[in-house]
């Protein structure tokens, strides 16, 4: 646990010193949970929207895209649920005054009793070796038994709390498991309470409730509201999706954790429009497509899993999470629900206005059923930093071990694609090759021109901030016109020809290798 605490450190150093994220406002002591994303943390970023754009709206023909404005009209967060329903479970604590999440109190303290029974498991596994059986250890070992159980029991009356909106039965909880401050230590807890997360502004000069506006908590109702405007417009067919990436606010409660649980973040959701009664179908497909997703881009399928939702939303008849193990534990990634017909049928209501979808196969209208993905932008950007930053002993000049720090990002997301380093800067000539041979690449990529330092240096800057590949141009390209072209994680350098310089980068850094 320690060492993961200390590799979250340094990915947050390592964030601000390569300029991928910055704390807001910095200069005035910064804002909580509001972060800046630096020159190569908005490249980062893109590249993983453009990825996620490419692989759900460009390949797809049942797909389109929607770009809905953040202020919507207020009536919208009551037909969602939003302004009665979106809250969370409030506790403080007495002595050391902070607050938390009660539901996420509990939930760590189910993750612990069952890490017990998990850790019980891996000892058996060491000494039986393999002839271990897991799946009979876990249903037959008292001692994992009484783990597992006591955790699911546990869980089983958060699950009845929530649902019920029970609050004093989560105090309760959070009494009987003797749950303390995490920093303090403290018990002195007050009564859970529920905390509704919208912010709230006003419109124009109206003062009061008539002028009272939301930032929006999250994008998919301007999914939903303009389900027949983009369905009429496209003349699409059911099945079929809107797909939509843009800025949410929540007033999160427990906002920690770098850029996890912000209060300002981006999302990127699809909400794909179906008959009734075929939305198991779909929220199975949904699962394994947005799964193979993450595996493209090279994350350890160990580190992915899939976690159901115990305690449905008031709008969903299935949930599950695929969750990402995170330098603090497994959490939520991206979240595949069927969300029924709820929000259509809901604003149809509110509205009085038909929101239904004639189908001409079956000649009748109906509310369609919906299966959402959604996947945060901000968590799969922190996602592919936990991933990708490592340290490592490489050979230096003189062939003696050092150590580097690499962002071993897939090359089609890195934030710069290929560095053109001249071997020497006060050369001319040098100089003037190298800003030719950059001049002609970024038309095609993000490039960089680095100059200062010995080339060593340059190497390792650009392997910080996850550059695949270095081109040096030295005295031996003025007589043929070869350079050195170096590949960040093999260090394996050859002699090209400038002319193949493109080629060469383009056959690893071009997003269709994520999109066959």
């Amino acid at each position: 646990m320690a060492q993961q605490a200390d590799l979250f450190k340094k990915l947050v150093a390592h964030s601000k010193e390569y300029g991928f994220i910055f704390q807001s406002s910095e200069i005035y002591d910064g804002l909580a949970a509001v972060y800046d994303y630096g020159p190569y943390g908005v490249e980062l970023k893109n590249n993983i929207k453009d990825y996620w754009w490419a692989a759900m709206v460009q390949m797809h023909d049942n797909i389109v895209g929607l770009d809905a404005a953040i202020f919507m009209h207020p009536k919208t967060w009551k037909a969602s649920g939003h302004v009665d329903a979106f809250n969370d479970p409030l506790v403080d604590n007495k002595d050391s005054k902070r607050r938390f999440r009660a539901d996420q109190l509990i939930e760590e303290e189910i993750d612990k009793i069952q890490g017990k029974a998990d850790k019980e498991v891996e000892k058996a596994k060491k000494k039986f070796g393999d002839s271990f059986d897991e799946a009979l250890y876990r249903t037959t070992n008292p001692r994992v038994l009484e783990y597992t159980q006591k955790a699911q029991a546990i869980n089983d009356r958060l699950t009845e709390a929530m649902s019920k909106g029970d609050m004093a039965e989560m105090k309760t909880i959070i009494e009987d498991l003797d749950i303390t401050d995490p920093d303090t230590g403290s018990r002195n807890w007050t009564e859970v309470r529920q905390f509704n997360l919208m912010f709230n502004t006003q419109l124009g000069n109206i003062a009061g409730e008539e002028g009272k506006l939301y930032l929006r908590p999250e994008t998919a109702q301007g999914i939903f509201v303009n389900f027949l405007n983009v369905q009429k417009s496209t003349r699409q067919k059911i099945p079929f999706g809107i797909a939509q990436i843009g800025k949410a606010f929540r007033n999160e409660i427990v906002a920690r954790q770098f850029i996890f649980r912000m209060r300002e973040f981006e999302q990127m959701e699809m909400q794909f429009f179906i008959r009734p009664g075929e939305e198991m179908k779909w929220y199975d497909y949904w699962k394994q497509t947005r799964m193979n997703w993450h595996l493209k881009i090279g994350t350890p399928a160990e580190k992915l899993r899939f976690k159901d939702h115990d305690n449905l939303a008031h709008y969903a008849n299935a949930a599950v999470d695929i969750q990402y193990e995170f330098p603090f534990g497994f959490k939520e990634l991206e979240g595949i629900h069927s969300r029924t017909n709820f929000d259509l049928s809901s604003h149809q209501e509110l509205s009085g206005k038909k929101l239904q979808y004639f189908d001409p196969e079956l000649n009748e209208n109906y509310v369609p059923y919906v299966v959402e993905t959604s996947v945060g932008a901000d968590r799969m950007f922190l996602a592919m930093m936990s991933e990708s930053l490592k340290e490592e002993s490489v050979p230096d000049a003189k062939g003696e071990d050092s150590t580097r720090v690499v962002m071993k990002l897939h090359p089609a997301l890195a934030p710069v694609k290929v560095a053109v380093l001249p071997l020497l800067k006060n050369r001319e000539e040098l100089v003037k090759a190298s800003t030719d041979v950059f001049n002609k690449l970024k038309f095609s990529f993000q490039c960089q021109y680095d100059e200062k330092d010995a080339i060593g240096r340059r190497y390792r800057r650009q392997d910080a901030i996850g550059t695949p590949y270095c081109v040096t141009i030295d005295f031996e390209t003025l007589e043929n016109n070869t350079v050195t072209i170096r590949e960040r994680d093999s260090l394996k350098q050859e002699r090209v020809h400038i002319d193949r310089i493109e080629e060469i980068v383009r056959q690893r850094v071009d997003m269709k290798t994520l999109l066959l």
